[in-house]
Protein backbone atom coordinates (compact mmCIF):
# COMPACT_ATOMS: atom_id res chain seq x y z
CA UNK A 1 0.00 0.00 0.00
CA UNK A 2 1.23 3.48 -0.88
CA UNK A 3 0.15 7.10 -0.39
CA UNK A 4 0.96 8.65 -3.77
CA UNK A 5 3.49 11.03 -2.17
CA UNK A 6 6.60 10.65 -4.32
CA UNK A 7 9.80 10.33 -2.30
CA UNK A 8 12.31 10.95 -5.06
CA UNK A 9 13.08 10.54 -8.73
CA UNK A 10 15.24 7.60 -9.79
CA UNK A 11 16.93 6.94 -13.14
CA UNK A 12 16.69 3.74 -15.13
CA UNK A 13 20.28 2.55 -15.47
CA UNK A 14 19.71 -0.74 -17.28
CA UNK A 15 16.92 -2.71 -19.01
CA UNK A 16 17.11 -6.40 -19.89
CA UNK A 17 14.50 -8.55 -21.63
CA UNK A 18 14.20 -12.15 -20.40
CA UNK A 19 11.56 -14.04 -22.40
CA UNK A 20 8.34 -12.14 -21.54
CA UNK A 21 9.81 -10.44 -18.46
CA UNK A 22 11.62 -7.13 -18.19
CA UNK A 23 14.40 -6.66 -15.62
CA UNK A 24 15.03 -3.05 -14.60
CA UNK A 25 17.85 -1.47 -12.63
CA UNK A 26 17.13 1.90 -10.99
CA UNK A 27 19.82 4.29 -9.79
CA UNK A 28 18.77 6.24 -6.68
CA UNK A 29 20.08 7.24 -3.22
CA UNK A 30 17.13 5.19 -1.83
CA UNK A 31 18.90 2.00 -2.94
CA UNK A 32 21.08 1.85 0.16
CA UNK A 33 17.95 1.87 2.35
CA UNK A 34 16.20 -0.96 0.49
CA UNK A 35 16.13 -4.67 1.19
CA UNK A 36 15.31 -7.63 -1.03
CA UNK A 37 11.54 -8.40 -1.09
CA UNK A 38 10.51 -4.81 -0.34
CA UNK A 39 7.84 -3.18 -2.51
CA UNK A 40 8.57 0.04 -4.36
CA UNK A 41 6.19 1.94 -6.64
CA UNK A 42 7.74 2.98 -9.98
CA UNK A 43 5.53 5.54 -11.75
CA UNK A 44 2.72 3.92 -9.77
CA UNK A 45 3.68 0.31 -10.57
CA UNK A 46 4.36 -1.79 -7.46
CA UNK A 47 7.42 -4.00 -8.06
CA UNK A 48 9.48 -6.18 -5.70
CA UNK A 49 13.16 -5.50 -5.09
CA UNK A 50 15.16 -8.61 -6.11
CA UNK A 51 18.71 -7.26 -5.66
CA UNK A 52 20.26 -4.04 -4.41
CA UNK A 53 23.53 -2.21 -3.86
CA UNK A 54 24.40 1.19 -2.40
CA UNK A 55 23.56 3.00 -5.64
CA UNK A 56 20.99 0.93 -7.55
CA UNK A 57 18.50 -1.90 -7.22
CA UNK A 58 16.78 -4.37 -9.52
CA UNK A 59 13.11 -5.23 -10.05
CA UNK A 60 11.32 -7.48 -12.55
CA UNK A 61 8.07 -6.83 -14.41
CA UNK A 62 6.06 -9.68 -15.93
CA UNK A 63 4.23 -9.52 -19.26
CA UNK A 64 0.83 -8.66 -17.74
CA UNK A 65 2.36 -5.62 -16.04
CA UNK A 66 4.07 -4.56 -19.25
CA UNK A 67 0.78 -4.79 -21.18
CA UNK A 68 -1.24 -2.71 -18.69
CA UNK A 69 1.27 0.05 -17.97
CA UNK A 70 3.59 2.47 -19.74
CA UNK A 71 6.63 0.33 -18.97
CA UNK A 72 7.15 -0.81 -22.56
CA UNK A 73 8.01 2.83 -23.38
CA UNK A 74 10.67 3.18 -20.67
CA UNK A 75 14.28 3.70 -21.71
CA UNK A 76 17.67 3.85 -20.04
CA UNK A 77 18.10 7.33 -18.56
CA UNK A 78 14.38 7.93 -18.00
CA UNK A 79 13.33 9.45 -14.69
CA UNK A 80 10.86 7.42 -12.61
CA UNK A 81 8.74 8.47 -9.64
CA UNK A 82 9.67 6.34 -6.62
CA UNK A 83 7.76 5.64 -3.42
CA UNK A 84 8.41 2.97 -0.83
CA UNK A 85 5.47 1.19 0.79
CA UNK A 86 3.72 3.18 3.51
CA UNK A 87 4.50 2.59 7.18
CA UNK A 88 1.51 1.61 9.32
CA UNK A 89 0.83 4.27 11.94
CA UNK A 90 2.23 7.18 9.93
CA UNK A 91 0.19 10.02 8.43
CA UNK A 92 -1.61 9.31 5.16
CA UNK A 93 -0.70 12.52 3.33
CA UNK A 94 -1.97 11.51 -0.13
CA UNK A 95 -4.66 8.86 -0.49
CA UNK A 96 -4.77 5.07 -0.37
CA UNK A 97 -2.87 3.82 -3.42
CA UNK A 98 -2.41 0.11 -4.16
CA UNK A 99 0.32 0.32 -6.77
CA UNK A 100 -1.94 -1.56 -9.21
CA UNK A 101 -2.19 0.42 -12.43
CA UNK A 102 -5.68 0.29 -13.95
CA UNK A 103 -4.79 1.62 -17.38
CA UNK A 104 -2.74 4.22 -19.21
CA UNK A 105 -3.70 7.71 -20.34
CA UNK A 106 -2.33 10.27 -22.77
CA UNK A 107 -1.33 13.83 -21.89
CA UNK A 108 -3.30 16.10 -24.21
CA UNK A 109 -2.32 19.57 -22.98
CA UNK A 110 -0.01 21.39 -20.58
CA UNK A 111 -1.00 24.93 -19.66
CA UNK A 112 1.14 27.34 -17.67
CA UNK A 113 -1.18 29.02 -15.16
CA UNK A 114 1.37 31.58 -13.93
CA UNK A 115 2.55 29.81 -10.78
CA UNK A 116 1.08 26.39 -11.43
CA UNK A 117 0.42 24.10 -14.39
CA UNK A 118 -2.77 22.45 -15.62
CA UNK A 119 -2.18 19.02 -17.18
CA UNK A 120 -5.00 17.35 -19.10
CA UNK A 121 -5.28 13.63 -19.90
CA UNK A 122 -7.56 11.35 -21.89
CA UNK A 123 -8.18 7.65 -21.28
CA UNK A 124 -10.23 4.80 -22.73
CA UNK A 125 -13.63 4.55 -21.00
CA UNK A 126 -14.32 0.97 -22.14
CA UNK A 127 -12.97 -0.45 -18.86
CA UNK A 128 -15.65 1.51 -16.97
CA UNK A 129 -13.34 3.73 -14.94
CA UNK A 130 -14.51 7.21 -13.98
CA UNK A 131 -13.11 10.28 -12.29
CA UNK A 132 -14.98 12.66 -10.01
CA UNK A 133 -14.30 16.38 -9.67
CA UNK A 134 -12.35 16.99 -6.45
CA UNK A 135 -11.81 13.22 -6.15
CA UNK A 136 -8.45 11.47 -6.09
CA UNK A 137 -6.47 10.08 -9.03
CA UNK A 138 -2.96 8.67 -9.22
CA UNK A 139 -0.90 9.74 -12.26
CA UNK A 140 2.41 7.87 -12.53
CA UNK A 141 2.14 7.16 -8.82
CA UNK A 142 1.47 10.78 -7.81
CA UNK A 143 -1.63 11.39 -5.68
CA UNK A 144 -3.59 14.27 -7.20
CA UNK A 145 -6.98 15.98 -7.07
CA UNK A 146 -9.14 15.82 -10.20
CA UNK A 147 -10.40 18.99 -11.86
CA UNK A 148 -12.50 19.31 -15.03
CA UNK A 149 -13.75 15.72 -14.83
CA UNK A 150 -15.57 14.46 -17.92
CA UNK A 151 -16.06 10.96 -19.37
CA UNK A 152 -12.69 9.85 -20.68
CA UNK A 153 -10.80 12.99 -19.70
CA UNK A 154 -9.69 14.98 -16.67
CA UNK A 155 -7.16 17.61 -15.61
CA UNK A 156 -4.93 18.07 -12.58
CA UNK A 157 -3.38 21.26 -11.23
CA UNK A 158 0.31 20.96 -10.35
CA UNK A 159 2.04 23.24 -7.84
CA UNK A 160 5.73 24.13 -8.27
CA UNK A 161 6.93 21.68 -5.60
CA UNK A 162 5.19 18.72 -7.25
CA UNK A 163 6.39 19.87 -10.67
CA UNK A 164 10.02 20.03 -9.53
CA UNK A 165 10.05 16.77 -7.53
CA UNK A 166 8.17 14.40 -9.88
CA UNK A 167 8.09 13.39 -13.53
CA UNK A 168 5.69 16.24 -14.32
CA UNK A 169 8.71 18.40 -15.19
CA UNK A 170 9.50 15.95 -18.03
CA UNK A 171 6.01 15.48 -19.49
CA UNK A 172 5.20 16.50 -23.03
CA UNK A 173 1.92 16.44 -24.93
CA UNK A 174 1.45 12.87 -26.16
CA UNK A 175 3.17 11.31 -23.12
CA UNK A 176 1.75 7.99 -21.92
CA UNK A 177 1.19 7.82 -18.16
CA UNK A 178 -0.08 5.23 -15.69
CA UNK A 179 -3.42 5.75 -13.96
CA UNK A 180 -4.72 4.22 -10.76
CA UNK A 181 -8.26 5.31 -10.06
CA UNK A 182 -9.45 5.85 -6.49
CA UNK A 183 -9.99 2.45 -4.87
CA UNK A 184 -13.20 3.52 -3.09
CA UNK A 185 -14.59 4.94 -6.33
CA UNK A 186 -13.80 1.66 -8.12
CA UNK A 187 -15.82 -0.34 -5.59
CA UNK A 188 -18.73 2.10 -5.77
CA UNK A 189 -18.66 1.92 -9.58
CA UNK A 190 -18.63 -1.88 -9.52
CA UNK A 191 -21.54 -1.94 -7.05
CA UNK A 192 -23.68 0.33 -9.23
CA UNK A 193 -22.81 -1.68 -12.33
CA UNK A 194 -23.90 -4.87 -10.54
CA UNK A 195 -27.25 -3.54 -9.35
CA UNK A 196 -28.03 -1.89 -12.70
CA UNK A 197 -27.19 -4.97 -14.51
Amino acid sequence: MFTGIIETLGRISRLERDQTNLHLWVNTPLAKELKIDQSVAHNGVCLTVVSCSDSEYQVTAIDETLQKTSMNHWQVGDAVNLERAMVVGSRLDGHMVQGHVDQTATCTSIRDQGGSWLFSFTYDTSAGHVTVAKGSITVDGTSLTVVDSEPGRFSVAIIPYTYEHTRFQHYQVGETVNLEFDVIGKYVQRYFNAING
